[in-house]
């Protein structure tokens, strides 16, 4: 009798790819199935305004947006690292912090695990420093104040008590909020990679 195997830890991607969640590979990681990935993960577990969902890659351009206005000169690569620092979630979704809480260690665990290879894989390895990360963060709570107040129905001193309240509005913040179909936001990360990845 052959012996039982574990759970199924890896996660079959469109372009053929598995990448094991455990132990994920660098050599495994597609930015095509990423961009695929996060256009359609749902921020706020899809409790947004519009006709389509407002989806992680959206977010994700919007971060990079407001990092690279906060700090005109990021280089690209460092540009690079903030599009991608939610990347881990075209693989384990996007869990709402509540959640996240409820959850523990384990799922941050699995998601530092996923960046590490990720940015090992576009060679960003050494760009996440500690004023980078916090700039991330920084931009990451701006752009969840915009999302929660335009799009998720939070009232302003609601977003300002769990986000801060940003201290300037992003350029073109109307067009980056508007939901937009998968496959129109797909485009527009893979776009944006390109365009920093040949700068």
């Amino acid at each position: 009798m052959p012996a039982a195997r574990g759970p199924r830890a890896w996660q079959r991607m469109l372009s053929g790819r598995r990448l094991d969640l455990l132990d994920p590979s660098p050599l495994d990681v597609e930015i095509e199935d990423i961009a695929h990935g996060l256009a359609r993960v749902a921020r706020w577990n899809g409790q947004t305004s519009g006709p389509y969902i407002f989806s992680v890659a959206q977010h994700s351009l919007l971060v990079e947006a407001i990092a690279s206005q906060v700090d005109a000169a990021l280089t690209p690569g460092a540009r690079l690292f903030v599009l991608l620092h939610d990347a881990p979630e075209y693989v384990i979704g996007d869990m709402i912090s509540p959640f996240k809480a409820v959850i523990g260690l384990t799922y941050k665990a699995v998601e530092e695990r996923i960046l590490s290879a990720v940015l090992l894989r576009f060679s960003l390895e050494g760009t996440n420093s500690q004023s980078l990360t916090k700039l991330t963060k920084r931009a990451d709570r701006a752009a969840a104040f915009f999302e929660a107040t335009r799009l998720a129905g939070f009232a302003q001193a609601e977003a300002e008590q769990f986000f801060g309240r940003p201290r300037f509005l992003p350029k073109d913040l109307d067009t980056m909020l508007t939901p937009a179909s998968s496959e129109e936001v797909e485009h527009r990360f893979l776009a944006r990679f390109r365009a920093l990845t040949v700068e």
